[in-house]
Parts: C-alpha cells; structure tokens; sequence
C-alpha cells in the first residue's frame, strides 16, 4: 500500500513538472517571439533615429499620438510595471491590450529620442502574455496558476531582451516581494527565460552585449575594501536616481495635470535639453555609451545628463524602462569614481552598472547572476561585495513602488511583517532608518 501511495505521489509530481514545462515552453516561444520582434524593431529605430537627427524634433507629436493610443485602447496613460507587480499578488488580470500599447508607445519613444529603457516594456509585455495564457489553460480559473504564468511571461521577455536568461528568472521572482522567494515559480521562469532566449536568436534579434577586459585588476583584501568604498557611492546614486524618478512624476502630474498638455511639454523639454548639451548621447537608451564606460571612457556629467533625460521623458508620460537608464548612470558614474579610489575605470563601471541596478531593484541574486552572465565570474567576488554594501545602504528606496519588503524581526518571538516602498524622500529616509 505504502509503494503504491509512493508510486502515485512521484507520478503526481512528474505530471505537474512536465505540465509546466510545456506551459513553461508555450509562453517562453510567444516571449521569445515578440519580444525578438520587439528588440529588432527598438533597434532599428534606435539606428533610423541616429541617421535621421531631425526625428527629436517631432517627440512631442509622439507623445500626443501615445496619449491617444492609450485613450483609444481605454488604459489609463499611467499603467505600467507597477500594476504588473500588483496583479501577481492580487486577483486581477493583466488588460491583454497592455501589450501592443506598450510595444508601439516604447518603439515610437526610442525613435523620437526619448531618453528611456526597455525593460519596463518587457515586463509588461511578458505579464500580459503570460496572463492570457494562464487564462486560457487554467480552466478552474486558479488565480495561483495564472500568477506564475505572469511571472514566466515576464521573465521570458526579459530574458529574449537581454540575453540574460538565469538573470531574468531570478529577477521576476525576487522584485514582487523582497525577502521572500517564489521557489514555486523557479523551475517554469527559468524554462520559460531559457526557451525565449533562444527563440529570440533563432530570429536573430539583438541581444545587449556590455563586454568588460579581462585582468584589470586582482581579487584580494585592497581591491575588496576599494570596491566596498565604491558600492557606499553606488547606494547614494541609487537612493537618487528612485527619488528623482518618483519626485519628478509627482511634480510632473501636479503641476501639468493634462496628459496632452503634459506629454508635450515633457517632449519640448527634451528637445531643449539636448540642443543644451550638443549632442544625442542622451537620447534613447545609451547603449554606445555603456560600452564606452566599459572601456573606460566616460564624461563626468554622463550620469548626471542621463537621469535628468530620463526623468524627463518618463515623468512626462513616455514610455520605456528605468533599468538600461540604471545601467548608464551605474557605469559611467563608476567609471569616473573607480580611478578616485585606486581602481580601473572599465572595472569600476562594470561595477557600477550591477552595484546601481541593485540599488534601483532590491535584486542583489539577480544583480549577481547579471555581472556573471553579462561579464563572466573572474570579478565575481567583487561584483559580491558591490551588490551587497548596495543593497543594504540603500534601505527601502526602489524603482517601484509596488514592491514590498519583507522584514524579519531581531526578536525571536517578533514575526515577519511586510511594508511598502515610500514615494517621497523624507518618508524613504524615514523608513530606511
């Protein structure tokens, strides 16, 4: 009786492991697809808008024709990864008319020099999808299922965006709740991530490439206590970039209350600050020059220019990301830092570029996956160190303000409790004290 009992329970688990490896499979090749799709077509418009100057000029007509879109398909102008986040922890559905509003207004934003990511496309892209999957395979309508169908969708356009496929699985389930680990969702994102990468190859869609030299310094007790010093400034930068970010919506809002009015304005703004500076190194999402930092050439003012840009055009309502933002401010900033403290300039903006995206996302597993997938592990104990003294100097501030974060109490009889991320400085500061 106990051996048959045995025998049912390991069939069980093998029926639901290789339910969830087709389901895994299924949502990673839609990923893999649009999200290929979705890279050629940012790309191409990031290589037409560099031979065609003169498009910045029209961002502001962007904008109007992105508040339509969204007026159109009846979603309100502020969704974006935030609502994501929520409906992984709630019962609500992702509107499946997310996806192509988010996929046109992020390709429309790239080409008119809007200074933005793509990331924030892709996790919105990937949970829509991942939703209507788990909506139409779960017919007990298990909000449970469809939650972890989400997580695979987002992880899945990730992974088909970056490349990065053990970054994108961890990466999803690390971000919804800090300090609790979705264990259960493992094994389907990180078929789902691994099977997207893949598809988006097969199609020949673009993957971010950041290389970084080889030998640039060694790993012992000086370069450790250099890179500590360095993750401390990595902290602050990212405690600034997400109260810039959150400041700079909330005024935005207030002050021009009209989404028309205000995503024209924002599109100006743009337009002036690039004729200010005398180039479009800030336009778009700056991939050139990461690879510059990377080699160790960066302006002083690059990280200052480049969130001022980015919390322009995403405060006034353009569409995008904050991560590949995240990655130019971390590299260049820990480019012009490192040689301040003994280290190489390329190696600090490696370090950077992790140290500051964990900052931003409260990912340290993730943020250490990124350096060995995007970097490889010969600095492993370095980009340690960074992700750590980052993640813990930079408190409860995030990109997100959604995301919660679970504290365990000193006490043993103290239990668990969870709190939101804040909006403002003085309550962030507050709260990280």
């Amino acid at each position: 009786m106990k051996l048959k009992q045995m025998l049912i329970r390991v069939w069980h688990y093998i029926g639901r492991f290789l339910a969830w490896l087709v389901v895994a499979g299924l949502i990673g090749s839609l990923c893999g697809l649009v999200g290929g799709g979705f890279a050629m077509a940012v790309e191409w418009a990031t290589h037409f808008r560099g031979e065609n100057g003169w498009l910045v000029y029209l961002l502001p007509v962007g904008g109007l024709l992105i508040v339509g879109l969204y007026r159109v398909m009846k979603l309100p102008l502020s969704i974006g990864t935030d609502r994501i986040i929520e409906t992984v922890r709630s019962q609500e559905r992702v509107p499946i008319l997310m996806a192509p509003a988010i996929f046109a207004s992020t390709v429309l934003t790239h080409l008119l020099g809007g200074s933005a990511g793509r990331e924030g496309a892709a996790l919105q892209l990937g949970g829509s999808i991942g939703s209507a999957v788990g909506c139409i395979g779960c017919r007990k309508n298990r909000s449970d299922v469809r939650r972890i169908c989400e997580l695979c969708g987002m992880a899945a356009l990730f992974s088909a965006l970056f490349g990065t496929p053990m970054t994108a699985a961890v990466f999803v389930l690390e971000i919804i709740e800090v300090g609790r680990f979705n264990t259960r969702g493992l094994m389907p994102c990180m078929a789902a991530a691994v099977m997207a990468s893949v598809v988006a190859k097969l199609i020949g869609a673009p993957a971010e490439a950041f290389p970084l030299a080889a030998g640039l310094a060694p790993v012992n007790g000086v370069t450790a206590l250099q890179t500590a010093g360095l993750g401390v400034v990595f902290a602050v930068m990212a405690m600034v970039f997400c109260t810039v970010m959150h400041t700079g919506g909330k005024w935005m809002r207030r002050w021009l209350p009209n989404e028309w009015i205000r995503i024209a304005v924002g599109g100006l703004a743009v337009i002036g600050l690039t004729l200010l500076v005398g180039c479009r190194d800030y336009n778009g999402g700056g991939a050139h020059t990461i690879v510059e930092a990377l080699a160790g050439h960066a302006k002083p003012e690059a990280f200052a220019l480049k969130l001022l840009f980015t919390a322009v055009t995403l405060s006034a309502g353009y569409k995008g990301g904050e991560i590949v933002p995240s990655f130019f401010v971390g590299s260049t900033l820990g480019c012009v830092a490192a040689p301040l403290l003994g280290l190489p300039a390329a190696l600090g903006a490696g370090l950077g570029l992790v140290g500051v995206f964990c900052g931003v996302t409260n990912a340290p597993l993730a943020s250490l996956l990124l350096s060995v997938e995007l970097f490889g592990g010969e600095y492993l104990p370095l980009f340690g160190i960074v992700a750590a003294v980052s993640f813990m100097l930079s408190g409860h501030f995030s990109l997100y303000h959604s995301q919660l974060f679970a504290q365990q109490g000193l006490g043993e009889d103290e239990e668990p409790a969870v709190s939101a991320k804040t909006d403002g400085m003085a309550e962030q500061v507050e709260e990280a004290a």
